[in-house]
C-alpha cells in the first residue's frame, strides 16, 4: 500500500467492526480508515431470539459503532448507505445524512452480510414475521404481547386458540433459539393474564429435515429436541410449508395448520449492492479467493455472512457464524498489512471451536472442543462468550448485571410502541370521527334540543 493508503469497510456487523479494531491496533501508520454502515450500532444476531423472549433487553444485543472504536485512532465512521462503486477509479458514492458524499478506496471491503428473504414461499412476505434485525425481535416481542391482551377478550373458543398458536418455521439455531425462549416467556408472562389459559397456548416448530440443529451433531439435535418437547414444543420434523396465509401454514402435504402468528427463521438473500456490482457469487455468497480478495476483482475484499469463503482447514466454505466472521477478520488484517509490504496474502484457515445454541431459560446445548454440553452448563458457555464479545468492561458489567437479575425473576412485559405526540392526537381524532359516525340518529337529534327538551 502507499503511505497514505485508504482502506474503507462497508458493514458494521461482527467481521466489519473486528477489521476496523485490528487495523487500529496492528497498523503501524499512515491507513486511513473508514467504516460504513447505515445503521449506528452493531446487533449481536444470536441473541435476537434472547430479546424476542424478554430475557434480554433491546440495547443488550446492540452496541453503538463509534464506542468500539478507538478514541483519536484515525478511524472515521460514516452512517450512511452506499449507493454505488465504481471500481475503475476506485472511488464510491455513499447517501448519508448530509447528502451524497464520494470516497476514494486503495482497498475496498464487503462485510454488509445478508439480509431476510421475504418471498421464499407464497404468502410470506405479506403474513409471515422474519427474525434478522432488532427491530423484528420487538416487533415479534410486541405481537406476543398483543396476542395474550386479545385472547383475554375474545370469547369464540376455536378463535381464541388459534391466536395464542405461535408456528416457527425453521429448525435450525434461530428457529430452535426462537421457540425455546419463547415457550419459557408465555409460561413466565401467563400469570398477569389470568383470563388466558395454559391450553390456549401453543409453540410449534416445522423442519424439514429428520433432525433439528443440523449444525451440530445428531445427539446435541436430539438433546434440543427433547428440551423442547419436555415444555411443551410441538416439533414437526420432515415438514414443509408450502405456503402461508392470515389463517396458518398450508404444508406440503395440503394440511392447514392454524396460526395467527408465524415466525420465519429460513431464507437469505445478499445484499442488492453485490448484485449491482455483479461480483461472481455462490449461493447468494460473494465468491472470494483463499486470501478473502474477490475473485476477478483487485483491491476487493470479502468477509463474513456475505462471503462464501474457503476454509483450507478442511475445504469446506466457511460457514455464516460469527466465529468465522471473526477469525476472517483478524485474518484480513495480516493479509492487508502483508500487502503493504509487498507479500501475498495467505489462505484462510480456521478449525471450529465449537457451536452453540441458547433454547430458552437455562437451557442450551453446545459442542466445545469435541465435548458436548447440554443444559444450564451449555447455557453458561454461550453466554460467557457472547459476554465475552461485548466492547468495553462497563458494557461487559451491566449486562452481566441484569443478565443474573433475569435469572431469578419474570420477563418485562412492557409493550413499547414508540407513538408520538402527534400521531396520538390523529389517532383519537380518527377514533373520535368514527364513533361519531357510528351514533344513531335518535343521539344526534338528542344532541341538538335545548335545556327544556324543545327543539332550537
Amino acid at each position: 500500500m502507499p503511505p497514505a493508503a485508504s482502506v474503507v469497510i462497508i458493514g458494521a456487523g461482527f467481521a466489519g467492526t473486528t477489521l476496523i479494531r485490528a487495523l487500529e491496533r496492528q497498523w503501524p501508520g499512515g491507513l486511513q480508515l473508514t467504516l460504513v454502515s447505515d445503521e449506528s450500532y452493531t446487533t449481536f444476531n444470536p441473541m435476537l431470539p434472547e430479546a424476542v423472549g424478554a430475557s434480554v433487553f433491546p440495547e443488550q444485543v446492540v452496541v453503538p459503532v463509534r464506542e468500539m472504536l478507538r478514541p483519536g485512532g484515525g478511524s472515521r465512521f460514516i452512517m450512511g448507505a452506499v449507493t454505488s462503486v465504481d471500481a475503475a477509479h476506485r472511488t464510491m458514492v455513499c447517501r448519508t445524512l448530509a447528502g451524497e458524499i464520494t470516497l476514494h478506496y486503495d482497498h475496498l471491503v464487503l462485510a454488509f452480510g445478508n439480509r431476510a428473504r421475504l418471498d421464499l414461499l407464497p404468502g410470506m412476505a405479506e403474513h409471515a414475521l422474519p427474525l434478522k434485525t432488532v427491530g423484528d425481535a420487538m416487533h415479534i416481542r410486541n405481537m406476543v404481547l398483543r396476542r395474550l391482551a386479545r385472547i383475554e377478550l375474545e370469547t369464540d373458543a376455536d378463535l381464541r386458540r388459534h391466536l395464542g398458536h405461535f408456528i416457527v418455521i425453521g429448525g435450525g439455531f434461530s428457529g430452535v433459539e426462537v421457540a425455546g425462549e419463547l415457550v419459557d416467556c408465555l409460561a413466565s408472562i401467563r400469570r398477569y393474564y389470568p383470563l388466558v389459559q395454559a391450553g390456549e397456548l401453543k409453540v410449534t416448530v416445522l423442519h424439514s429435515t429428520e433432525r433439528l440443529l443440523p449444525e451440530l451433531s445428531a445427539r446435541l439435535g436430539a438433546a434440543a429436541l427433547s428440551s423442547l418437547t419436555q415444555r411443551g414444543v410441538t416439533v414437526r420434523l420432515q415438514t414443509r410449508a408450502r405456503s402461508m396465509s392470515a389463517h396458518g401454514v398450508t404444508l406440503s402435504t395440503g394440511e392447514l395448520m392454524e396460526g395467527h402468528t408465524l415466525i420465519c427463521t429460513i431464507g437469505t438473500e445478499a445484499n442488492p449492492l453485490a448484485r449491482q456490482l455483479g461480483l461472481p457469487m455462490k449461493q447468494g455468497r460473494i465468491t472470494t479467493n483463499p486470501d478473502l480478495s474477490v475473485a476477478g476483482h483487485p483491491a476487493m475484499w470479502a468477509l463474513g455472512d456475505c462471503a462464501a469463503v474457503p476454509n483450507q482447514h478442511d475445504g469446506s466454505t466457511s460457514p455464516p457464524t460469527a466465529q468465522f466472521a471473526v477469525r476472517q477478520a483478524l485474518h484480513l488484517a495480516r493479509n492487508l498489512m502483508a500487502h503493504s509490504r509487498g507479500e501475498a496474502g495467505q489462505p484462510f484457515s480456521h478449525r471450529s471451536r465449537g457451536m452453540m445454541a441458547s433454547i430458552g431459560r437455562l437451557k442450551g446445548v453446545a459442542e466445545m472442543g469435541g465435548v458436548a454440553l447440554t443444559g444450564w452448563p451449555a447455557w453458561l458457555v454461550w453466554r460467557a462468550y457472547y459476554l465475552s464479545q461485548m466492547p468495553s468492561f462497563g458494557r461487559r458489567l451491566r449486562i452481566f448485571l441484569e443478565w443474573s437479575w433475569g435469572m431469578f425473576f419474570p420477563p418485562d412485559i412492557t409493550h413499547l410502541r414508540f407513538t408520538r405526540s402527534h400521531e396520538q392526537r390523529e389517532d383519537e381524532a380518527r377514533r373520535t370521527a368514527e364513533a361519531e359516525q357510528a351514533q344513531p340518529w335518535p343521539v344526534q337529534a338528542a344532541q341538538s334540543t335545548g335545556t327544556d327538551g324543545a327543539r332550537t
